[in-house]
């Protein structure tokens, strides 16, 4: 039996746990699973497969790289610009207007990802929009 046909089980559970950058490949006899979760119970779930599956994690032929999202909507995020406010925008994009400022090493929260560039933002005092991903860094 093929190691992807064992572990299709888990396999499929991180495709439908919302698992992103999921790669599965086999090498030597060892099915690798990489990833990042959106949650922590997610990454949970993924072991309790793999723990039905492998009940004593014996077999040594999976070895489960999936690592938990930080920067996931409703957590925090840390302002790493140079030493300037970070502009917050109405839009994603510098042709919008700036409608906040969130400071220097200011934490801030993460509603939503837009894209890999354009985060939309909110800081303690309300105020909401959109922030250039590039200067933004999940706290841990």
């Amino acid at each position: 039996m093929a190691l992807q046909d064992k572990y299709q089980q888990l396999i499929d559970t991180a495709n439908t746990s919302g698992v992103s950058n999921l790669q599965v490949r086999e090498q030597d006899g060892v099915l690798y699973i990489d990833g990042e979760a959106p949650s922590g119970a997610v990454k949970d779930k993924l072991w309790d497969v793999y723990g039905s599956i492998d009940p004593d994690f014996l077999s040594g032929d999976v070895v489960m790289n999936v690592n938990v999202a930080t920067a996931v909507p409703g957590a925090k995020v840390k302002v790493v610009t140079e030493k300037s406010n970070l502009n917050i925008r109405k839009g994603p994009g510098t042709d919008q207007p700036i409608v906040g400022k969130a400071a220097h090493h200011e934490i801030i929260t993460l509603v939503s990802k837009s894209n890999d560039q354009w985060w939309l933002v909110r800081t303690d005092d309300g105020e909401e929009g959109y922030a250039y991903a590039q200067y933004l860094a999940p706290v841990e």
